[in-house]
């Protein structure tokens, strides 16, 4: 089985990740998308993240009508803090009859050289990168590697800091959330602080 794994913090899970999950999974050769839930990213800040179980609690609503699209704590389990090449290590063992990729944005593809390991992750696994309005200069060189595959995926721009920062103010921002994530957040009164 061909899965593409597709890393985030999802906090919150928004449309615009389940719009790039659902483009991946219909249209660039994938069995199936697993929403990784990251526990913490070293790059973002620990205090505006919610619990583990919160965002995956999160990502489980936003996708139990996409049958495509799984939810999975894999990470939570794994030493922290999590270099994604331990992480495919890991899923090699633990499912060695699947063949795993990564999705990322062209964002990510930019600091790749940057990650641990990156380049047995490079040779092992494909890549496939959904597009992103960037100002930073290109890395041509990875983007023409042969693992790595360009998607003519829809450009998302919608962001969880952006809707954080805006229940945070009051404003309405309903439309960019699953309905069943909306209601999460506004019974448990998250990102209003």
């Amino acid at each position: 089985m061909k899965i593409g794994l597709y890393f985030g913090t999802y906090n919150p899970i928004h449309i615009g990740h389940l719009i790039i999950a659902n483009h991946m999974a219909e249209f660039a050769g994938l069995d199936q998308v697993w929403m990784v839930v990251t526990p913490h990213n070293p790059l973002k800040k620990k205090a505006t993240l919610l619990d583990d179980h919160h965002r995956l609690q999160m990502v489980y609503l936003a996708t139990e009508d996409f049958p495509k699209i799984k939810p999975s704590d894999i990470e939570f389990k794994l030493l922290q803090p999590n270099y994604t090449v331990n992480t495919l290590a890991h899923l090699h063992d633990k499912y060695p009859n699947h063949e795993f990729s990564l999705i990322m944005g062209e964002d990510n593809l930019k600091t790749l050289h940057k990650w641990k390991n990156y380049e047995v992750i490079l040779n092992n696994h494909d890549i496939f990168v959904y597009p992103r309005i960037s100002d930073e200069p290109e890395n041509t060189a990875l983007k023409s590697h042969p693992k790595v595959h360009i998607i003519d995926a829809p450009v998302v721009e919608i962001s969880s800091t952006f809707i954080r920062k805006n229940i945070k103010t009051g404003k309405n921002i309903q439309p960019l959330l699953p309905p069943k994530v909306w209601e999460y957040i506004d019974h448990n009164n998250f990102y209003k602080k």
